[in-house]
């Protein structure tokens, strides 16, 4: 583990124990230990490589950054609060950070893999669009998906917007009154992949993030379930 030397107080707020505030009364009125030793300055600043930290008797672990694989399930909402609808942060309950995030949105409706993290370098250099990370998509279209459409999206539709998409690489699965196929793109405008569809004349029924640059959707990961990267994951990612 790296070295890190943080205010006590921010230690135990960023591991979700309570607010600055609360974590300051809770450090005066001496349930907090440094190792073996009650401390009662909020400011003392602790070595997360080689110091324990006690709240009221339990060991508070410390994570500078968090990195989580889900299986979005439809009926989730990509985003940290939402006063109407349940969010994928929800779904993660064994959190120790409270400042994760999604990277990146899928519509409420659409499935798959969903990176959860607190790093945002990381999370910008898979979002940012010069940096051309493919995002692949397994869809159920209704309609005949064609060739025409194929070559379509690898020069670029119309969806509405003062650009045209970036190339994009459609694999036809299946062509048929409902087709299946793969789409991969660089970009993640705004119901994307709907919008395309669209463009040529076609509905998307069914939607599922299928991988984000290396990072591909584990199968044994069910619907509205999470595990946490692995090391080489993480390796690849960054």
């Amino acid at each position: 583990m790296d070295v890190v030397m943080i205010r006590l107080d921010k230690y135990l707020a960023d591991m979700g124990i309570g607010t600055r505030t609360e974590v300051k009364k809770l450090i005066r009125q001496g349930k907090v230990k440094i190792d073996d030793a009650i401390v009662k300055s909020p400011e003392q600043k602790i070595d997360t490589a080689t110091q324990k930290v006690f709240c009221e008797g339990q060991e508070v672990g410390y994570e500078e950054y968090e990195y989580y694989m889900l299986n979005k399930p439809a009926g989730y909402v990509s985003a940290t609060t939402d006063a109407k609808d349940k969010t994928v942060l929800d779904l993660i309950t064994e959190k120790k950070r409270k400042d994760l995030f999604p990277v990146g949105r899928l519509d409420k409706d659409t499935e798959g893999l969903l990176l959860i993290t607190n790093d945002g370098d990381l999370a910008h250099r898979l979002l940012a669009p010069k940096k051309h990370v493919d995002k692949l998509y397994y869809a159920k279209v209704e309609g005949v998906v064609t060739e025409e459409d194929r070559h379509a999206f690898a020069e670029g539709v119309n969806i509405g917007e003062d650009e045209r998409t970036r190339p994009a690489v459609l694999e036809i699965l299946k062509s048929d009154e409902v087709s299946e196929i793969h789409l991969t793109i660089q970009e993640g405008k705004f119901h994307q992949v709907k919008r395309m569809f669209e463009a040529v004349g076609k509905k998307v029924i069914y939607l599922k993030r299928i991988s984000m640059g290396s990072l591909q959707l584990d199968e044994n990961l069910k619907l509205g379930e999470y595990r946490p990267l692995t090391e080489e994951e993480l390796e690849h990612l960054c």
